[in-house]
């Protein structure tokens, strides 16, 4: 079921948490909501990083680490502005492993590479925001408070990739203070990606500030970060939880 219009314009009027980073001007392109997300973060050093991002980038750091995500969630209501969601391709699981970059001092996330359970979110994706989804055979059961998960990339010609695990949250919800870690991973406006002649370019992204919960994740697999070259540390990840976020996306442009 779509949600009314009025539920776009409350989320556009409700800006004050991203006073530094203006809404762009042009409207939004798409509306989707985002469920029962988990952000798995390891520390790498950014020397490892920085094969794998164009140079016009800046690898943000925290405290001098750079740090990678593994975010199993699923999707729904996804539609373009003007339309209702369409039975059957409106909502579907996802997965992302990610990094964290600026420019021009907007920070932003940097994609290594999505995987949807939807083929042709999965082309219009690629198309579109020149984003690097791969399709991918999911699974995902939400029982009581815990988030069974299972992904195995089946993308034509793509490398490996899978995870499976199962993660719950484990304290109550808040909101990420600015200066500390929780907020530097997760208050980001903007997604970068390129093309192949690393011509780089931005999106802007909305929604509220992220309702984090504090998370636990038993994981049993984990090669999606493997599958780009990058090997995870043998340390527990940093776990956090989000049950719910609304988002409006913006066309991508060149920077």
């Amino acid at each position: 079921m779509s949600r009314p219009s009025s539920d776009s314009a409350a989320l556009l009027a409700a800006r004050e948490h991203r006073q530094q980073w203006p809404l762009p001007a042009a409207p939004w392109l798409m509306a989707q909501s985002w469920h029962n997300l988990l952000f798995a973060h390891w520390p790498l050093p950014i020397e490892v990083l920085r094969p794998l991002i164009p140079d016009s980038l800046t690898i943000d750091t925290f405290k001098g680490e750079a740090w990678l995500g593994v975010v199993p969630f699923h999707m729904s209501g996804v539609r373009l502005r003007g339309l209702p969601p369409l039975p059957l391709t409106s909502a579907f699981p996802e997965l992302n492993v990610r990094t964290y970059v600026s420019h021009n001092d907007k920070p932003g996330v940097w994609f290594f590479s999505l995987d949807a359970d939807h083929y042709p979110a999965v082309m219009a994706a690629r198309l579109f925001f020149r984003l690097p989804y791969f399709k991918a055979r999911m699974q995902v059961q939400v029982m009581g408070d815990t988030v069974h998960y299972d992904s195995r990339r089946t993308h034509p010609g793509s490398a490996s990739g899978e995870f499976r695990g199962l993660y719950r949250p484990v304290s109550d919800v808040f909101h990420s203070l600015p200066g500390t870690l929780e907020y530097w991973l997760t208050e980001r406006y903007y997604l970068y990606t390129a093309d192949s002649r690393e011509q780089v370019y931005r999106a802007a992204v909305h929604h509220h500030p992220w309702p984090l919960q504090l998370a636990e994740a038993e994981i049993e697999t984990e090669t999606t970060a493997a599958s780009h070259g990058l090997h995870l540390p043998d340390t527990p990840p940093l776990l956090h939880y989000a049950h719910h976020l609304d988002v409006l996306a913006w066309l991508i442009e060149r920077v």
